[in-house]
Parts: C-alpha cells; structure tokens; sequence
C-alpha cells in the first residue's frame, strides 16, 4: 500500500493507492493519529485508487473516526472496498462522495 496525507489548514485529505493488509493500516492509523495529535479535525480520505482493504484497514477507519472531532468522508469508493463498506454498514457511519 502507498498512502499519503495532504494537510491544508484544518482539513487532511488522505491518498491510498493498491491494498490495505494489517501491516499497511497499522502504519496508516500511526500517520493518522498524528496529523489528529496536531489538531485537524477534518478528514478526506480518497479511495479512487484502492483496489482492496481488509478488516483492520477497516478498523483503522473507525479509529480515525473516532478519534477526530470532525468529519471523515470517504471519497471515490469503487469495487471491492465499496462493497466491503457496504456489507459493513459503514456507509451508514461515514459520508460517502
């Protein structure tokens, strides 16, 4: 997995590229959680370019969601991480664009 974070005032937009396994998301929600520790509130998190996460990629959604005081939306979900969003119910928890 590739992923990187944009930061523009008080709002991060997140870029992951290819797969999420349990080692990519524990570094992805370390790198999170830091731009969280600095304050942003406000998350974009573009999916245009994944082709597949599994559950602690997942988890690590919710982590984010949870942990940021303000918004997370998910953005250019397609294939299988749509349809994993979906059988989860997490489009139900975060907006979806």
């Amino acid at each position: 997995m590739k992923h990187s974070i944009e930061v523009s005032g008080n709002h991060a937009t997140v870029f992951l590229k290819d797969k999420i396994h349990v080692n990519d998301a524990s570094l992805l929600r370390d790198d999170m959680l830091e731009v969280i520790s600095q304050g942003i509130t406000d998350f974009r998190i573009d999916l245009s370019e994944l082709i597949y996460i599994d559950s602690s990629g997942l988890g690590t959604l919710v982590t984010v969601n949870k942990r940021t005081k303000g918004r997370v939306t998910l953005i250019g979900a397609q294939g299988l991480p749509l349809e994993l969003i979906k059988r989860t119910r997490l489009d139900k928890v975060f907006n979806l664009e």
